[in-house]
Formats: structure tokens, sequence, C-alpha cells
């Protein structure tokens, strides 16, 4: 078995929301600030609303509010995140349904993943701006156990925390759940915690509105 690459990072959290102005909505009322502004994403037709949840232990984290983009057209392809399959759970509310880490050699981590049989999908490249970035995505769009196993992202020169200022949100912890025992070494990371219960993902985040906990369905 090839050595691993270098250590993971958790880069981002993902909240799905049936639209993003009701994402907007639910990021006022639950963690009580207003998002910052995003951008749309023709590849996968979407669009997100991004602010920073950096913290002592996720200096360079941020947090996606993300929905499927009205006036884009089919993709014709499935989208990322299992979005068209949690259409239906959305019209609940939105959801966090998964994670994103980062790392500095996306390739050589997939190749690694293959090999203890996680099939976290084909690299593709991506950019919105002047951000630029290679992302793990599958074809039929799953983002496997539930979310708790994160898409792998690298970034090119710019990342999203260059640029978003301090948004009063701080991400103190992240639980996953759900993972089989032996994904522990590939996911060890600073600041995520791996156990067998569920939820998928719980999130711990200091806001204005106190300590709030997001859970996965």
């Amino acid at each position: 078995m090839s050595a691993l690459p270098a250590a993971l990072q958790l880069d981002h959290l993902v909240v799905a929301a049936r639209t993003l102005a009701v994402g907007v909505d639910w990021c006022k009322a639950t963690l009580g600030i207003t998002p910052g502004p995003g951008g749309t994403h023709p590849l996968m037709g979407t669009h997100n609303r991004l602010f920073s949840i950096a913290s002592a232990a996720f200096p360079r984290a941020y947090f996606e509010i993300i929905a499927i983009d009205p006036d884009a057209a089919p993709p014709g392809r499935a989208r990322w995140f299992d979005l068209d399959a949690l259409q239906p759970a959305l019209a609940g509310g939105p959801q966090l349904i998964h994670w994103v880490a980062r790392c500095a050699d996306i390739a050589g981590r997939c190749r690694t993943w293959c090999e203890l049989g996680i099939e976290r999908g084909r690299v593709i490249e991506a950019s919105r701006g002047a951000l630029r970035w290679k992302i793990s995505v599958r074809d039929d769009g799953t983002r496997l156990f539930d979310g708790a196993l994160p898409s792998l992202i690298e970034w090119g020169d710019a990342h999203p925390c260059d640029i978003l200022s301090d948004s009063g949100v701080a991400l103190e912890s992240l639980a996953v759940g759900g993972l089989p025992p032996e994904l522990a070494d590939a996911l060890a990371m600073p600041g995520v915690s791996l156990t067998r219960a569920a939820p998928a993902l719980c999130a711990s985040l200091a806001t204005p509105r106190g300590r709030v906990v997001l859970s996965s369905a």
C-alpha cells in the first residue's frame, strides 16, 4: 500500500437548502448572522453563500450554504453532495449534509482511499471567479455514509478564507459518526473526532446566539 499523502484538514461544512433565500433566512434565525456572498457553479447547476467559521482548532474553515440554482442550465449529470436526491427532505428546512476535507495531493489521496475500498469519485476541476480547485465527485453524486465521509478538495493559489472576514461564528468541534473503524487512520485530522454512533455529522459552533449544535438528519 502506498504511503498516505500529507494530513487532511477540515475545509468546510455544507448546509443544503431548497432555495438559497431559504438558506439565508435559516442562517439568520439559527446562527444570528447574514452569510457573506458566494457565487454560481455552472458545472453543477448550483449556487452558494459563504462565511468564515475559523477558530483556533480550525484556522481556515468556512461554512457553505448551497442550493440548486433555478437560473442555471441543467448540468447533464448528478449534482454534487446528493443535492438531487435530497430535494424532498429539504422541503422540511435546510440541513447539515456534508463536509469537505482539504489536502495537498488529491489524486494521491484518492488512490490511497481506493486501496481501502473507498471510491470517493473522480477528481474534477472547478472554478468560480479567482478561485480554482480540484474536488472528488462521484458520477452518481452520492456523498457516501450519509455524508460522514468527506469529499476531498485541493485548492489552487487562492482559498475562500483569504477574503472572508470574521463572521462572529466559530467552529468548536466536529464529530463524525457511523464510519467503519478501518477508516479511522485515513481520516485522522486535527479537531475532528470519530464515533461509531449516529448522527453522521454533529458540529458545535460558537455564534452570536450562543452555542449552536447542528446535526445531520
